[in-house]
């Protein structure tokens, strides 16, 4: 990474990845799946002497979004979620959350954007790329200047997110994984859940690769 760096807040009720991601020099800054304890968020931007500028969501299962309200309110931000995803962040039971916590969770997004949309935050471009496969409308942003990829619940290390919650399908993952196995190798991915990796690796170990069509002869 070049002009860019993150913090890494594992939250929640199943330990999903919280990224605060910032520039350098500005010290602005950007939360990714603003996951739940909202303070511990806001602990680590005053912290770091940060300036949050917006919220990003890569989907709308409860666990990403969870403290996205609190944080936007407290800082006076936007959030910002896929059009396809729309269902996910206001039905609370198609999101999982009445499910797994036995509450109503939904977060009122501010900006919705699409495949085409021109985003740009902390001075760089956040490339929309399409992922179905955990979620109809799950997004990975790709940043092509700093060689990072913000995946989500579509790419694990080695594994990639379940496909057998509402709107999930396996064969869309199957063509989402092949579509980001065509970045470059060195490009760092920074999952939903679990350690970093990169293309590179993923392309030779990802578990998903077992249900790729076969070379002719091999």
């Amino acid at each position: 990474m070049k002009n860019l760096d993150y913090i890494k807040l594992v939250l929640g009720s199943v330990s999903t990845n919280t990224y605060i991601l910032y520039n350098k020099e500005t010290k602005e800054c950007i939360i990714i799946d603003p996951a739940a304890e909202a303070q511990k968020i806001i602990e680590s931007i005053e912290e770091n002497a940060l300036k949050p500028q917006a919220i990003l969501l890569t989907h709308g299962h409860f666990d990403h979004i969870l403290a996205a309200d609190d944080v936007k309110k407290h800082y006076n931000i936007k959030v910002y979620g896929y059009e396809k995803e729309r269902e996910l962040f206001e039905d609370s039971s198609k999101n999982t959350s009445e499910r797994f916590l036995r509450k109503k969770v939904k977060v009122d997004i501010d900006e919705y954007f699409n495949d085409d949309s021109n985003l740009e935050f902390l001075g760089e471009k956040f490339e929309v790329i399409h992922t179905p496969g955990h979620t109809k409308g799950s997004v990975c942003f790709y940043l092509k200047n700093e060689d990072l990829l913000i995946a989500g619940d579509t790419l694990f290390y080695h594994t990639y997110g379940r496909c057998d919650l509402y709107s999930g399908n396996h064969d869309d993952m199957i063509a989402s994984l092949a579509k980001l196995f065509l970045l470059d190798d060195n490009i760092l991915v920074l999952p939903g859940h679990e350690r970093e990796t990169n293309i590179g690796d993923e392309k030779k170990y990802n578990y998903i690769l077992r249900y790729f069509p076969k070379a002719e002869g091999k």
